[in-house]
């Protein structure tokens, strides 16, 4: 690319190798620190650090930063692996690394998967990596840039695309056309997007070679397992799934728990989005006076067993069962919304027909909640009590509706395929 990086790239991202090098110490204490509460965080340490005691010279690459990255990976990698690749899979958290390995277990048996730490941020790191790995390219999930990543690909000769990807307004205003952020995305070799409004947003901040392949959330595969086990422990009662709740909104979820409770026999199900703040928010749901069960001490490992009568809030702290949670519910709130680093994921829910609420900060969903919202499956709202008012009425749309608008935007697997072969045959 003519004229990348600029001066002040160059610059930007010698201040920014500085920065690193400096702050490696307090990198390593942070994951020394998250390791006390989740041993994985401070494991195969060396790998953070370009010394991989394994090697799959010619893999595709996939990074995928945690959990939710890799879920939407998961029909993408099953693809590829079903084409005859094999595929070298970089996590930062546990959270992703766990869920990985346990979904290709035998695959990384095999010797057609593997799962390592993504390197940190520093030149030497990644050459380590790229000695390991060779990839024939790279795909990194969602909204992830990372400047050393982009820049050792390039100078690797790996042609690393933006995958399943999409630029948040909130971002994309921020960035502006000129800054460094967006500057440093042209280093990309292209970039798979969600949307015409996400590829319109890339073009114009001098991203080239776009393919606008979908949403790959709409692909991965429901456990039969999960949702049936889900359906039958369904109460007869209505059921409210808080899923993915963040810090900080708590209170306000209680409360609207609260709020509907004085109106409506209601059961809740209320599963945080990270494990390591399962105990504090079990604390603060029986600290407010609400009944409650845990998953973990009610249900045996095969979800077994049976929901105590007179719950209000059945507590899912595990991982890696929301689809069992979800098909539980009538209807859906996913967290996140009401925290300035906006809402996740809405798309298992809408796999599972269920109608929709999130609070108001819905720019990290912008697709698909832009087009969920006029189709009228999914709403937002303003504030919890907003949202406890919007559960007491219970205005949803129909299954028909929510099937629909999942048939109209679903296959984004085989469009990303597609968009692949199409930006490596132009010698991207």
């Amino acid at each position: 690319m003519s004229g990348f990086p600029s001066v002040k790239l160059r610059i930007a991202l010698w201040a920014y190798a500085f920065v690193w090098a400096v702050g490696l110490p307090f990198v390593c204490i942070y994951l020394w620190r998250r390791g006390r509460k989740d041993a994985d965080y401070s494991r195969h340490l060396p790998e953070r650090f370009g010394l991989y005691g394994q090697a799959m010279p010619g893999a595709v690459w996939v990074h995928a930063v945690s959990l939710g990255e890799f879920r939407s990976a998961v029909p993408l990698i099953d693809a590829l692996l079903a084409q005859g690749e094999r595929v070298v899979i970089t996590h930062f958290t546990p959270a992703g690394r766990r869920e990985s390995s346990r979904v290709y277990a035998a695959q990384i048996t095999e010797g057609r998967v593997c799962v390592v730490w993504v390197p940190f941020e520093l030149g030497h790191c990644f050459k380590g990596f790229f000695r390991s790995f060779s990839p024939k390219y790279g795909l990194v999930m969602e909204i992830e840039i990372w400047p050393r990543m982009i820049m050792a690909a390039r100078a690797n000769g790996v042609p690393l695309f933006m995958c399943n990807a999409q630029y948040p307004s909130k971002s994309y205003a921020r960035d502006g056309q000129t800054g460094l952020r967006a500057q440093i995305m042209q280093g990309f070799a292209g970039a798979l997007v969600k949307s015409d409004l996400q590829a319109q947003r890339f073009a114009s901040v001098g991203v080239t070679n776009i393919e606008v392949t979908g949403e790959l959330r709409f692909d991965q595969p429901i456990p039969p397992a999960l949702k049936a086990a889900g359906a039958a422990l369904k109460p007869g009662r209505d059921v409210v799934v808080i899923a993915s709740a963040v810090e900080g909104e708590d209170q306000g979820y209680i409360s609207a728990i609260k709020a509907l409770q004085a109106v409506r026999d209601t059961l809740f199900v209320y599963v945080p989005r990270r494990p390591e703040r399962f105990d504090e928010v079990a604390v603060l749901i029986e600290g407010a006076g609400l009944r409650m069960a845990r998953r973990s001490t009610t249900l045996g490992p095969e979800l077994s067993g049976m929901l105590p009568e007179g719950i209000d809030v059945f507590y899912g702290d595990s991982l890696g069962e929301m689809y069992f949670y979800l098909a539980m519910a009538d209807r859906v709130v996913v967290g996140g919304g009401f925290n300035p680093k906006g809402a996740h994921n809405i798309t298992e829910s809408l796999a599972l027909k269920k109608p929709v609420l999130v609070g108001p900060e819905t720019f990290t969903i912008e697709f698909p909640f832009v087009e969920a919202q006029a189709a009228g499956v999914v709403r937002a709202v303003a504030d919890f009590d907003a949202l406890a008012a919007a559960l007491i009425a219970r205005d949803d749309p129909s299954a028909a509706a929510i099937d629909a608008f999942f048939t109209d935007y679903s296959g984004a697997t085989a469009k990303t395929l597609t968009g692949i072969a199409a930006l490596l045959k132009r010698g991207v």
